[in-house]
């Protein structure tokens, strides 16, 4: 007898032809061109045509291609100037034989290379599906709502090459629940018994007005009644959101003794339908946008992590960040700056005792089963206000048009202008924070949304406190719950995290699209950035001395190569628990900001 594949299934393959193939090829081979040679694990030999050029490990083959150095090392590389050769013959680019041909040079090792690959593959596949469909234009994009845009990105991560992994998905899974799919879904809902699972609430909540409010008082009845009908009392177990395909893929099967125990309760699936954000194991509720984000654990490989959360971590969260919120609210500074945090205000961590036993470390078998719930922005909006994902700031559509550039031209400020309030609303409350507080976030385009009128940035909001702040001062008094987010850091680690976090992670590729498509130089876009620094210290006098600890004018600072940190080990990057450990420091970058140091020389271009 034959089985024949659904129609369904064929679809998922519609995006894989030749001519798109070939496209995202390009471009993925242009950005490993640039991102390795930013992280020097590749070192292009400028010939006398002009163009630069790498060889593989064998010498037997060539890439050529043009490229413009701009502060930070970057290589800023027209995806059109690559060609490939082999024995003076042009041949056609292919990322994974791109790893293949460089792996020695790229330090990918026997038991690293065939996991990368697949990330490879399974991010060439999400470009193909981004650059095959009727996408919108940069044009449009920046008319669109709030998920039209977060749907649309098509880049990921800006500096990892291999930024899409997802591995753990199969081709039904990116349909239904990859952030570009943009295909709403209902999450599974569980009932967890309180033996096992740890309930974490923000101060202002009670779990019953969670409940209520996410719910709706018909469904929580629903679940309630279905208890009743198992013989069970509802007042022993905690209600929880899943992944649905974590319920599928890993649940039902690694926590089945738990369930025929009656230790976990399947109960439903949500009435409201939610979309998938850029991080993926996050949900905006659609039919209910006042309602609160949804964050689950999702056992995917993806950059370098499996995208659990941990029960441990979630018994903290809302400590967290009401502590958190209580100091950004109650500096005048960055309320000036209409700087504000989007709380995690409620979480559920389930511990299952077979892994808890068998296994020390804190891994990915342990964090399986959690959830939390994320205020939602939509609330925040005043009028004529919207909103969009920072990571927007780094889009190019189909056309390689730049959604900055459209922002831009459209808000009727010069370039010098529109990106000076950007850095008031983005940089300087992050510059306090660090400088005043202590306090470091991990503040890449994913993490932050900004608030745009008339097309301009008027100020932005932070998410995913709790597993990514850090005060870096241990004579900060914490409460005992709050302890692992106290780090200490030597002085110059402490500047990374601006410098690599900020500048390098995030604001070079700015400035790059910035100097290609609005001729604003990336000494323009620095020399903005200096006068943003400055002028937030000239503003704090009190804090001078910190400034000159933490000197953000310095020549030079370590480079922290993420590629070489993924490539390294692309299934568990970093402890997360001490994650300076584990860096990639390779050389130092000249730093920027140096040639502004004297304020005096803030007028001068050079």
């Amino acid at each position: 007898m034959t089985t024949r594949l659904p129609s369904t299934q064929l679809a998922e393959c519609r995006h894989l032809n030749p001519i798109v193939w070939q496209k995202v090829n390009r471009l993925l081979v242009r950005k490993a061109l640039s991102e390795f040679a930013h992280e020097g694990l590749i070192k292009p030999t400028l010939m006398p045509t002009g163009k630069y050029m790498i060889q593989s490990d064998n010498g037997q083959i060539q890439y050529c291609f043009s490229a413009a150095v701009h502060d930070l090392n970057h290589w800023s590389i027209p995806a059109d100037s690559i060609s490939k050769h082999s024995d003076g013959k042009e041949q056609v680019l292919d990322a994974l034989l791109f790893m293949i041909e460089l792996r020695d040079t790229l330090l990918l090792k026997e038991s690293v290379l065939p996991v990368y690959l697949d990330e490879i593959s399974s991010t060439l596949y999400g470009s193909a599906y981004k650059h095959d469909r009727t996408a919108p234009s940069a044009a449009e994009l920046i008319e669109a709502d709030f998920q039209r845009v977060e749907t649309a990105m098509s880049e990921g991560h800006p500096c990892f090459v291999a930024n899409n992994g997802r591995l753990g998905f199969d081709a039904n899974d990116y349909s239904r629940y990859a952030p570009e799919a943009a295909t709403p879904f209902q999450v599974v809902w569980l009932a967890v018994h309180k033996q096992r699972a740890t309930l974490s609430i923000s101060e202002t909540l009670t779990y019953e007005q969670l409940i209520e409010e996410e719910l709706g008082e018909a469904q929580a009845l629903k679940f309630k009644q279905h208890l009743h009908a198992l013989g069970l009392n509802d007042h022993d177990y905690w209600l929880m959101p899943a992944h649905p395909w974590q319920w599928q893929n890993k649940l039902a099967m690694a926590f089945a003794a738990e369930i025929a125990q009656r230790q976990i309760v399947f109960l439903g699936t949500s009435e409201d339908l939610y979309l998938a954000q850029q991080s993926i194991r996050t949900f905006f509720n659609v039919s209910a946008p006042h309602k609160r984000y949804v964050k689950t654990a999702l056992s995917v490989l993806n950059m370098g992590f499996m995208r659990g959360l941990s029960p441990y971590y979630m018994l903290a969260t809302p400590a967290i960040n009401d502590w958190v919120y209580k100091l950004v609210e109650g500096d005048a500074y960055l309320q000036s700056k209409g700087f504000s945090i989007l709380r995690e205000v409620a979480a559920i961590g389930y511990r299952n005792p077979y892994y808890e036993a068998a296994i020390q470390e804190n891994n990915a078998f342990k964090k399986m089963l959690a959830a939390l719930w994320r205020e939602c922005p939509s609330t925040r909006l005043r009028d004529g206000e919207k909103l969009m994902t920072m990571t927007a700031l780094v889009h190019l559509d189909n056309d390689g048009r730049a959604l900055i550039a459209e922002l831009i031209a459209a808000s009727g400020q010069s370039t010098d202008q529109w990106v000076s309030d950007y850095l008031e609303a983005y940089f300087a409350p992050l510059l306090h924070c660090f400088y005043q507080h202590d306090l470091i976030y991990m503040p890449h385009g994913e993490n932050l949304i900004m608030v745009l009128k008339n097309h301009q940035i008027v100020r932005v909001l932070m998410k995913d406190i709790a597993e990514e702040v850090g005060i870096l001062n241990p004579a900060v008094e914490l409460p005992e719950i709050m302890q692992r987010v106290s780090t200490y850091l030597p002085d110059e680690m402490k500047t990374l995290c601006i410098f690599i976090d900020i500048f390098d992670g995030y604001l070079r590729h700015m400035a790059a699209i910035l100097h290609d498509q609005c001729h604003y130089s990336t000494t323009q876009f620095w020399h903005a950035v200096a006068r943003c620094t400055h002028g937030y210290q000239a503003a704090h006098p009190e804090l001078a001395t910190q400034f000159a600890r933490y000197d953000l004018f310095a020549e030079d600072f370590q480079h922290s190569c993420l590629n070489r940190l993924q490539m390294a080990n692309n299934k568990h990057m970093l402890n997360l628990e001490d994650p300076a450990s584990g860096l990639q420091m390779v050389g130092r970058l000249q730093n920027p900001l140096a040639r502004w140091r004297d304020q005096s020389r803030l007028g001068e271009l050079n």
